[in-house]
């Protein structure tokens, strides 16, 4: 039995769902999301809640509901209030440009890195040091933060890379005579 399935997905004020078939259309302030949800979830939308409904004799349709539930709930938070990732830039001379939809980045290599920011995220660098990475969409917010990211993962010796301002590096002790 899921528990996530379970909560029903409040839908604010100046938030419009719309169901057809097994295809769920969101729009709000910060934009529109659509996702195909799998058929062996049934998804209702009554006044102002989502719930899911699935087959208690289907594993499939269990498990399933709970992730349904999750993605229709980032949905809905996406479109009214948008998600943002933070990062930090740790190191001499490493640098973060954000110029229109390129975001150029030093980062102790011999050129410049370029990274092509997709269409419907915005990069902003508050800071030189610093990134922030908003968007609508969870799942392509998260993806881009970590495609930047893996252009210069944190090293455990100093710590020195892009990393997640949230994120803990675990530095490792330097070799001993």
């Amino acid at each position: 039995m899921s528990r996530i399935a379970k909560a029903p997905v409040t839908i604010p004020k100046g938030v419009d769902v719309k169901l057809t078939g097994n295809n769920m259309t969101v729009k709000g302030s910060k934009g529109q999301l659509s996702f195909d949800f799998n058929p062996v979830v049934g998804i209702t939308v009554t006044d102002n809640i989502i719930q899911m409904q699935w087959d208690e004799n289907n594993k499939d349709s269990i498990a399933q509901a709970g992730t349904a539930r999750a993605i229709a709930n980032s949905m809905v938070i996406g479109v009214s209030d948008g998600f943002e990732k933070k990062l930090t830039l740790i190191g001499v001379g490493y640098r973060a440009q954000a110029k229109g939809n390129i975001l150029s980045l030093s980062l102790g290599y011999s050129h410049p890195v370029d990274f092509i920011v997709p269409s419907g995220i915005s990069v902003d660098t508050p800071t030189q040091t610093e990134i922030v990475v908003k968007g609508s969409n969870k799942q392509q917010v998260g993806e881009v933060a970590a495609k930047i990211r893996a252009y210069r993962p944190p090293e455990p010796y100093k710590g020195k890379g892009v990393r997640y301002s949230d994120e803990n590096v675990a530095k490792k002790e330097a070799k001993k005579k």
